[in-house]
């Protein structure tokens, strides 16, 4: 039985703890804040909840898994339903497409809204998906990736390289195989699940589109905040302690170089045989650990790019909205000068952004004959650009809200309180750098080769979470915590 504390109280480290505690060893979570589940956030504002993280669950087999290490499984704990449609699209020429994981449901909307033979196209986009999934789920997103090394061994084993192309970008395959560029746009959308650029990111991505159809896309009644209380009780019940308020300002290592436990912000040290990190790979090395001890990993971290931030608005809406599903895309003008401004040289926030809408249709989260809108627009991280300046803060919420009304959803009449929150904010809740979502983008062919181990340098010292191995994202991070567990092993 090995003596194991856990830095981070998000999804990774939860079900990394509950994985562990079942395997036998004595687990503690230290968690900074008060309440547990780090990017998977809720904000409640008068009699409002919103969910400020991810706003559907995929692969939840995925979460089936971490919650049955513990005892009960998803289905035992909370109530999910489909999200049905996944995602309505409004393009710019008014085109409005909503996607379903009913595939025939699928390719009626596909011809309906865009031109003949556009399900047919589509089609090919998600057998490739389905390809480069089964070829690379085992092999790549439930095994550890030591380093840049990993891509030579991992092409000798891979069986199908010719459908993961890994050195084509995700724009170019929807350039050669859509044709339609409504399609296109669709496809490159995306990327932006990893926080990358389309134009950069591998076409391994079109495993996303194919996921979110084969295994669909669900709600938990009540907001997706209350998964990492059901990954806090399983850990418990299995014999983790989760102590919040207990801030990790170092990871303490012996003189041979092993990790050894946590101290905290009043002084306290936590002994450990082992150490998991789920907190940001960037803050990790580059604030929790002596940097004699971390200088070459923190030197390839220099070399990757981090991914896009978001600036979110809160907004709590008198009356009821047509027109708007569970989850909305309103698609801009010109969807590259939004990649620009995040990834180009000179990083700015988006004039024309993509306007993402999450409305939930669950008396929960907003009071009668109210609704909660939770609004976020792609940006750059901080740091790019400097979102400390409380007047840009407004500024661009004034600006998000008159992009909506331009979209046709002019709601601000009717809000009973707007809070925005930028990518500044971000960083200071969750600690991650510069509030980068995913930590690491995937742009570039060898961007998954050099994204942080989850076997660090230092011996006895794991990292869990969406800035480590295989990325973020609920299903990645959930997938991290099993990694982890195994690489820790059984007591």
């Amino acid at each position: 039985m090995a003596r194991v504390v856990v830095v981070g109280a998000g999804v990774g480290g939860l079900a990394a703890a509950g994985r562990l505690a079942a395997a036998g060893h004595r687990v503690t979570v230290c968690e900074q804040h008060h309440e547990v589940g780090g990017k998977l956030g809720v904000a409640e504002r008068e009699g409002f909840r919103f969910d400020t993280g991810p706003s559907l669950l995929t692969l939840p087999h995925l979460l089936d898994e971490a919650l049955r290490a513990t005892g009960a499984g998803l289905d035992d704990v909370l109530e999910r339903e489909p999200v049905e449609p996944i995602a309505r699209y409004r393009y710019p020429d008014g085109t409005v497409l909503d996607t379903s994981a009913d595939p025939l449901r699928t390719a009626a909307a596909l011809e309906e809204a865009l031109t003949p033979g556009a399900s047919a196209r589509w089609q090919r986009i998600l057998t490739r998906g389905e390809r480069i999934w089964q070829a690379v789920e085992g092999p790549v997103l439930r095994r550890p990736l030591d380093g840049p090394g990993a891509a030579l061994r991992l092409g000798r084993q891979l069986r199908d390289l010719p459908a993961i192309a890994p050195h084509r970008t995700l724009r170019r395959l929807g350039q050669q195989e859509l044709g339609d560029p409504r399609l296109v746009m669709l496809l490159d959308r995306y990327a932006t699940y990893s926080g990358s650029d389309p134009r950069r990111a591998p076409a391994t991505l079109a495993t996303v589109p194919y996921a979110e159809q084969a295994f669909g896309a669900w709600y938990i009644r009540g907001g997706l905040g209350r998964i990492a209380g059901a990954l806090r009780d399983g850990a418990e019940a299995a014999g983790a302690i989760v102590r919040t308020g207990a801030d990790v300002t170092a990871i303490e290592v012996d003189h041979t170089g092993r990790a050894r436990g946590v101290r905290l912000a009043d002084g306290e040290r936590v002994p450990a045989d082992v150490v998991v990190a789920n907190t940001d790979a960037a803050h990790l090395y580059r604030d929790l650990l002596p940097a004699g001890v971390t200088g070459r990993t923190r030197a390839r971290l220099a070399r990757v790019e981090p991914s896009l931030s978001g600036f979110t608005l809160l907004l709590g809406v008198r009356g009821t909205t047509p027109g708007l599903a569970h989850h909305n895309v309103l698609f801009p003008a010109d969807y590259d000068a939004e990649f620009d401004a995040i990834f180009g040289p000179w990083p700015r926030p988006v004039r024309d952004p993509t306007l993402y809408v999450v409305r939930t249709d669950d008396p929960a989260v907003a009071p009668a004959g109210h609704e909660a809108w939770f609004v976020l627009v792609n940006a750059p991280r901080q740091g790019a650009v400097d979102w400390a300046e409380p007047a840009r803060v407004d500024r661009y919420a004034e600006h998000v809200l008159d992009r909506l009304a331009a979209h046709g959803f002019d709601v601000r009449s009717r809000l009973v309180f707007c809070e925005a929150r930028s990518p500044l904010e971000l960083a200071r809740r969750t600690r991650a750098d510069g509030g980068a979502i995913y930590g690491t983008s995937s742009n570039g062919p060898r961007a998954a080769f050099l994204r942080p181990s989850n076997r660090s340098p230092v011996p006895g010292l794991f990292l869990v979470g969406g800035s480590s191995h295989p990325g973020g994202g609920l299903p990645l991070v959930l997938l991290s915590s099993g990694i982890v567990a195994d690489l820790v092993g059984p007591a």
